[in-house]
């Protein structure tokens, strides 16, 4: 969730060899009737702006402050969202890692915690994984049992012309304390058949949203899949053993691979759980 560009990178990040260690934080609360942020604290890469709010709703954007990540980088955000309240958080620009001035990967772990009847969007701009750099990217959800949850995240492999880098991204959503989705994927050089017919299928995009939503322990949306070229791509909506649906989708390129995930979400039967600034 981090705009950079190789030019803005520092010649002291060159020299660096530990890599930068950051952490952010967002609390959301509930003050008179509306969500307020008593926490935004932004470190690092990570800057952290308050948008004009809608409604109820308290909304952030991140804005990169520095090139990351870059090899050796160790990032992290956490984000609590209180009872009650309501927050979207996207960013400014889409996050390019790059290869970095260590062989040692980056590390940037996203720490949800969502309480009873809050609701938490959280739909960043894609992640773009540069030629030679390698990033391990985690995701620790933890939702009240009456929580809502949109995510949405995308995945770009390799700029224009260039072959991918290397990551490897790990959900794990629990609920109630139990766990409700709990998967890996690894994309790039050296991971066996990542571009096969079984995975990526040559595709260069990939995404997902997932959706945790009480009210669909009554309506749950119908399996469905979308997309019927290698052109626009392809995509499959899953509910899943829970309050939640799952929506995985891969595509030639980045254009192709929103406007996809745009048709999915307009498809669905509560179109304001899924409001995205995309």
């Amino acid at each position: 969730m981090i705009t950079t560009t190789e030019e803005a990178l520092p010649a002291a990040r060159h020299a660096a060899v530990a890599g930068v260690q950051a952490t952010a934080r967002i609390t959301a609360a509930v003050r008179g009737g509306t969500t307020t942020l008593p926490v935004l604290d932004g470190d690092g890469p990570f800057e952290l702006r308050r948008l004009r709010p809608r409604g109820t709703e308290a909304r952030v954007c991140v804005v990169g402050a520095m090139s990351a990540p870059l090899g050796g980088d160790r990032l992290h955000i956490e984000t609590t969202v209180q009872q009650g309240a309501v927050l979207h958080v996207t960013s400014a620009g889409a996050t390019l890692a790059l290869r970095g001035p260590t062989q040692e990967p980056a590390t940037y772990g996203v720490y949800l915690t969502v309480a009873e009847h809050a609701e938490l969007h959280w739909s960043p701009k894609p992640l773009i994984c540069a030629a030679g750099s390698h990033l391990r990217q985690t995701w620790t959800i933890d939702l009240a049992p009456t929580a809502r949850l949109v995510l949405r995240e995308e995945q770009i492999l390799g700029r224009t012309g260039e072959p991918p880098g290397h990551v490897t991204t790990r959900l794990t959503v629990r609920r109630g304390g139990a766990v409700l989705l709990d998967q890996e994927a690894e994309y790039g050089p050296g991971t066996p058949a990542w571009d096969g017919p079984a995975v990526l299928a040559g595709h260069r995009a990939t995404g997902q949203i997932l959706i945790v939503d009480p009210a669909f322990e009554d309506t749950p949306p119908e399996a469905r899949l979308y997309g019927d070229t290698p052109q626009t791509g392809y995509a499959a909506l899953t509910p899943l053993a829970g309050p939640a649906v799952l929506v995985t989708a891969i595509a030639p390129r980045g254009l192709q691979l929103r406007q996809l995930l745009d048709t999915v979400t307009t498809s669905l039967h509560r179109p304001a759980t899924i409001n995205d600034t995309h």
